[in-house]
């Protein structure tokens, strides 16, 4: 008998690239976000002042896309292809969520190579949920249950099961 309420799902796949100072690579990275997942993506802005690195708030250094429902998942695969089918486990946090990069877009299948943008790369983030993960967003805010939060292996027992995902430590 299955919980309905203990299921993981995606709740969304955030795609981001970052800059720093160059206007010209955050130019090549919208574009390059916008090739990949077929959405407008924003830029992003520092919120801090560090003289040593050049920044001031208000500065755009980066971009990124989310996506959510049947969006994510389609592109998640293709993400997943592009590392070959191998997450490792310190890709995976505490909190069931997974980040990895990647180190050229061309990787990535159906992404062609554009001379004019070079060779990027970019970071994914995947966050997972349960239902009712809600109540920490909503205005009169709770906590969510300890017994309720999803731990690393849960993690990547769905990421095994939905993606087809072997560990850097697994032989095929």
């Amino acid at each position: 008998m299955n919980n309905v309420m203990r299921e993981i799902r995606i709740e969304k796949v955030t795609l981001n690239i970052g800059a720093g100072k160059d206007q010209k690579k955050l130019e090549n990275g919208l574009k390059l976000l916008k090739s990949v997942a077929g959405v407008q993506p924003v830029k992003t802005f520092t919120n801090k002042r560090i003289p040593s690195w050049g920044l001031r708030p208000g500065l755009p250094i980066g971009c990124k896309v989310t996506l959510r429902k049947t969006q994510a998942k389609e592109i998640l695969k293709r993400l997943i292809e592009a590392k070959d089918n191998i997450l490792t486990e310190s890709q995976f946090d505490e909190n069931g969520n997974v980040s990895f990069g990647i180190a050229e877009y061309i990787d990535i299948p159906g992404v062609k190579y554009d001379p004019l943008m070079g060779i990027m790369g970019l970071e994914v983030c995947v966050t997972l949920e349960r239902p009712g993960f809600r109540i920490r967003r909503r205005s009169m805010k709770k906590r969510i249950p300890k017994r309720h939060m999803i731990t690393k292996q849960e993690a990547i027992d769905y990421m095994k099961k939905e993606f087809a995902i072997r560990t850097s430590g697994e032989t095929e």
